[in-house]
């Protein structure tokens, strides 16, 4: 994610700011990719803190408009753990747009989201018809790691559902191309074995032997929409890792020059090897604060030729160029 200039005097603003270091208010533009203070601003500001411009007084902005159905406010905590949720959501949106995906200019439809509330019912993440559902109650970090330590994951964050839901519908739009299936189906496996019965058995014997060989996760070897979905992930992880690097103005001998921008790096080989050299190293940096590793995470070769195939047609961008 690029740190951003302040439009009204010194220093730099972040992502999520909704105002300056001096308490002038401001809104982050999407098409722009700038900050600027003029309203109109999302109607949801004084609500959930969104901090993106609307196109109309009294209006939502674009991620705010994607959102079908919001939780239930009567449901303890639904209101912050919302605002949390959409945050990610912002953030996620905001990186695809790099590569051109749900902005003006994209020709497909975009995702519809369902951003729910837990009663005493869990809500089940996913994805249909592009139509994302997300359980805004993992917002909560202490839910949330304890469903991380229950499924022995490495890695749970809203961002990171939003990354693995998000990318189930990119790979729903991508199958409407008369060139896709074929490709994806030689590199992940046919995704038309029985979904439902393949999650059951991965639940009920767990991730098949040698699976690091060939996967990302232990998640990702339950069925083909998975190991998409999971590798998607991990591309977007690698990519916002890399370029959020660069924009803190950190400098590493990886880096190919001055001013790289991992969004239009070309070279899917070569994003991935100054990617995951720049995560052992901030991995080295927590561990000195006891902290968890920023990406816990091997890929083997077959594991970073899913990534560079996944590259290769998101990079394309909503028009598939």
């Amino acid at each position: 994610m690029r740190v951003y200039a302040n439009p009204v005097g010194r220093g730099s603003l972040w992502f999520d700011n909704l105002a300056t270091a001096t308490g002038t208010p401001v809104a982050y533009d999407p098409q722009a990719r700038a900050f600027i203070t003029m309203p109109p601003f999302c109607a949801n500001r004084d609500v959930i803190g969104c901090n993106w411009i609307a196109p109309e007084q009294g209006g939502f902005c674009r991620s705010c408009a994607m959102t079908a159905l919001a939780p239930d406010p009567s449901i303890p905590n639904a209101m912050p753990h919302w605002a949390k949720t959409e945050a990610a959501k912002r953030w996620v949106i905001d990186n695809l747009g790099r590569w051109n995906w749900f902005r003006p200019e994209d020709p497909g439809a975009p995702p519809v989201f369902h951003l729910l509330a837990e009663g005493p019912t869990p809500v089940a993440m996913g994805h249909v018809g592009g139509v994302v559902t997300i359980s805004v109650a993992e917002a909560d970090p202490v839910l949330r790691t304890a469903r991380r330590e229950a499924l022995e994951e490495p890695y749970r964050t809203m961002i990171g559902h939003m990354r693995h839901e998000v990318s189930h519908m990119l790979w729903w739009r991508l199958s409407l191309r008369d060139d896709f299936l074929d490709a994806f189906r030689a590199m992940f496996g046919d995704e038309r074995e029985d979904y439902a019965e393949a999650l059951q058995r991965h639940y009920r014997q767990g991730p098949p032997a040698g699976w690091r060989s060939s996967f990302v996760s232990t998640y990702a070897s339950a069925h083909p929409h998975e190991d998409w979905a999971e590798t998607a992930a991990h591309l977007l992880h690698l990519t916002d890792i890399a370029d959020s690097f660069v924009a803190a103005g950190l400098s590493s001998a990886d880096l190919p020059h001055h001013g790289w921008d991992p969004y239009m790096e070309a070279d899917a080989e070569r994003l991935i090897h100054v990617a995951t050299h720049l995560v052992m190293g901030v991995n080295h940096i927590n561990r000195s604060m006891g902290l968890l590793d920023l990406y816990p995470f091997v890929l083997s070769e077959v594991s970073r030729r899913k990534l560079a195939f996944m590259h290769d047609w998101l990079r394309r961008g909503a028009q598939g160029l």
